[in-house]
């Protein structure tokens, strides 16, 4: 099982990222959990300075801006 976090503080370009990652884990028929970290100290944990950024299996795949479908795929391999 694959574990997808989404860090960010809520704003217009983090949302798009969690539709973007739920709906391509959807269509692609991949198991993964999709949880959303909105606390700033626990996103400094990662070392991200700009977000949105997406971790997959506790690494950091893609940070500032909204992946698209073929991006957020190629992190999950």
């Amino acid at each position: 099982m694959i574990h997808i976090k989404i860090l960010g503080t809520g704003c217009t370009k983090c949302k798009l990222t969690e539709e973007a990652v739920r709906e391509t884990i959807v269509k692609n028929n991949i198991e993964a959990t999709v949880e959303k970290v909105e606390d700033i100290e626990k996103i400094m944990e990662y070392n991200v300075l700009s977000t949105p950024a997406v971790v997959v299996n506790e690494v950091v795949k893609i940070k500032g801006r909204v992946p698209t479908e073929n991006e957020i795929l190629a992190a999950l391999d």
